[in-house]
């Protein structure tokens, strides 16, 4: 099953094209592995994808929000995981928007060649999860340097990353007006801060998902490493989180008509009591269901991709695309085992480990409920639930 040729059509078919130098049989073996696709991440960035929200001027592709998200959309649609090297597009994005000119000459050009990866944003903690605000890591400004001490979690790619985002509050909380006042966006060098005040604490999962624990310890970062204005850090994460779920969203849709793509397949091919099972509406109604369901929320993505092309506030178009896409990616995974039956289980389809993957982002980056309370909040002007 194809798309009809969109406006994107000539991205679509390169991506693919390389994707097809991965096969089923490579994320497999990664995923067996528990390794990092290396190569594959490689030829990401060796083709210019990776840099595609680089502007021009920096040695980047510059290409649109819209644009990147079709390049999301086609790794996971081609089987592969977009969830290794995702960050890079989003995390970056916040330099682009809120870096100092001497920083965005600094580190864009190295990125866009692939020099310096940067995978990370350092934002959530054990004790506050979802409560941002209320997040505990304290930068202190002395002697001309930042000195840091706190703790993350389920902070992702330190590994296979050169730079980090690190949000840390530079301002008490109760010495601000509003929660959001008071906190602060910094660079990370990851290479010079791992064993001297920063330690990396691996945490294994059931996604193959490179995720860690990170303690802070007097880590020293220069002055100049300040990302946007201090004390204004939540709008600068804000410029990463929006791409974030507005790139997920993209990544949810591949994953969902990869698994229509198989469910159709293999109910088309499958015979049963003399048969093809997706004659039988029981088979065939369900997978109808999942891809008018993933079509809907296509529609939302290309919304929160206008938005954000177009330098307006993308909050409520990133986390609705986001929720709808991640619930149809994941009724489509439900779906594909279903048609499948037991051969749904066995690893050599590879449906066991895209519906593993998909799972994810029920959870992450953000909370199906807490979108949940942005919208009741923000949009519908219900009283805030926390």
């Amino acid at each position: 099953m194809l798309n009809e040729p969109d406006t994107h059509q000539e991205i679509r078919d390169a991506v693919r094209q390389l994707c097809k130098q991965f096969p089923d049989e490579y994320f497999r073996k990664i995923d067996e592995q528990r390794a990092y696709p290396e190569a594959f991440v490689d030829e990401l960035t060796k083709a210019g994808w990776m840099a595609a929200l680089i502007p021009a001027d920096y040695g980047g592709s510059g290409l649109s929000m819209a644009e990147a998200s079709v390049i999301m959309e086609e790794i996971n649609r081609c089987g592969g995981n977009s969830g290794a090297c995702h960050g890079q597009m989003y995390v970056m994005n916040a330099i682009v928007r809120s870096g100092t000119a001497a920083q965005r000459q600094l580190y864009l050009p190295r990125i866009a060649s692939g020099e310096l990866r940067i995978q990370s944003m350092g934002v959530t903690e054990p004790t506050t999860g979802s409560d941002t605000t209320r997040l505990k890591t304290l930068a202190v400004k002395k002697d001309g340097r930042w000195v840091v001490n706190g703790q993350k979690v389920w902070i992702s790619r330190i590994q296979h990353s050169d730079m980090m985002i690190l949000l840390a509050r530079t301002t008490p909380l109760d010495e601000v007006q509003k929660r959001s006042d008071g906190l602060s966006c910094f660079l990370v060098d990851l290479k010079a801060s791992i064993g001297h005040g920063l330690t990396v604490r691996p945490i294994l999962n059931m996604v193959n998902h490179e995720t860690n624990e990170l303690f802070f310890d007097n880590l020293e970062i220069p002055e100049e490493n300040l990302l946007g204005p201090e004390g204004k850090g939540f709008k600068v994460l804000l410029d990463g989180l929006n791409a974030e779920r507005t790139l997920i969203a993209a990544e949810c849709i591949g994953d969902g008509y990869w698994f229509i793509d198989r469910a159709t397949k293999y109910a088309n091919e499958r015979i049963v009591f003399n048969r093809r099972i997706g004659q039988n509406q029981g088979v065939q109604f369900p997978i109808a269901e999942v891809y008018i369901e993933l079509e809907a929320a296509n529609l939302m993505r290309w919304q929160a991709c206008a938005k954000i092309d177009a330098q307006l506030n993308a909050g409520a178009a990133a986390n609705m695309a986001k929720h709808l896409a991640a619930k149809a990616s994941w009724e489509a995974a439900n779906v594909c085992l279903q048609t499948h039956g037991g051969f749904g289980f066995a690893c050599e389809y590879d449906i066991e480990r895209k519906f593993r993957e998909t799972r994810l982002y029920q959870v992450a980056p953000i909370s199906t409920n807490m979108i949940f309370s942005y919208v009741a909040e923000h949009i519908l002007g219900l009283p805030k639930s926390y």
